[in-house]
């Protein structure tokens, strides 16, 4: 598997992107720019368009929607690929976490199988060589037992092990990007935890550039290294975590950070619930 470099230029530029379905405008001039060995965070409340511009990168748009601007990756403009060059690029070199494993995931496959297409599709490697790396990928996001756990089913794990077997999955085929898309909305604080760091570990290890999408500041304050507010398809405000979330410039970032909840307030809460 292909190890990217940190600290070299951009992997995924986002210039200018519009996506209209109708008359309805859900994004309206998207700039987004995503470095090697670096979490990029994207927040906003729901309907901002946070999702829509994932999946515009990947060409995963309902039908009938039109696309502007350009998404480049590695030179190439991913929204004027004809749909078989984009096939060859997705999943390959860019590739998506989703929100809800239980979704995602194919309840009749095992999990080793579900890996291991993608590899023979994308790879072309063997059939024995795809299951040794299905074991080794499960290794690597914290699958116990990895060996015994290939052969088992989606139902078989925890909503916290599904989400890592969903990240082995988008990691298969060694991509450059990672789009991961409210990865830790279903789980319990400690869970969301950990996929967060293992999110990290992975980033900081194999050089991804990774796009992390969600509602919450106080994810991006664990794990993001850039972050981006969105709000009805404009991006806001962007820039280094320290300084978006210590000093934001937009009134609208300053009215997410303080829609989070305080200690206090946290513990006032438990109280009146016991």
């Amino acid at each position: 598997m292909t190890v990217n470099v940190p600290g070299a230029g951009p992997v995924l530029s986002v210039e200018g992107l519009t996506v209209s379905i109708g008359a309805h405008e859900i994004l309206r001039g998207v700039d987004l720019v995503l470095r090697p060995g670096r979490v990029h965070g994207l927040a906003g409340e729901s309907g901002s368009g946070k999702t829509m511009t994932g999946l515009a990168a990947l060409g995963l748009l309902p039908h009938g929607a039109r696309t502007g601007g350009r998404v480049v990756l590695d030179g190439r403009d991913l929204l004027t690929l004809p749909p078989r060059e984009l096939n060859a690029v997705r999943g390959r070199d860019i590739a998506m976490v989703f929100q809800d494993p239980a979704t995602s995931l194919h309840p009749m496959l095992t999990v080793g199988r579900q890996i291991t297409e993608h590899m023979r599709h994308h790879l072309r490697v063997g059939r024995a060589e795809a299951r040794e790396r299905a074991v080794e990928l499960l290794g690597q996001v914290r699958i116990p037992g990895p060996a015994a756990a290939v052969d088992r089913y989606p139902h078989q794990f925890s909503g916290g092990m599904r989400q890592r077997i969903a990240i082995a999955i988008a990691l298969a085929c060694g991509p450059k990007v990672l789009i991961a898309d409210e990865p830790t909305t279903a789980l319990d604080v400690t869970v969301q935890a950990g996929v967060l760091r293992l999110i990290r570990r992975l980033c900081d290890e194999l050089g991804l550039a990774v796009l992390l999408v969600t509602h919450d500041l106080g994810v991006m304050s664990a794990v993001a290294d850039e972050v981006s507010v969105m709000r009805e398809g404009l991006v806001l405000e962007q820039g280094p975590r320290e300084r978006v979330l210590r000093a934001p410039a937009h009134p609208y970032t300053r009215a997410l950070l303080d829609a989070l909840p305080r200690h206090g307030e946290a513990d006032a809460a438990s109280k009146e619930d016991s």
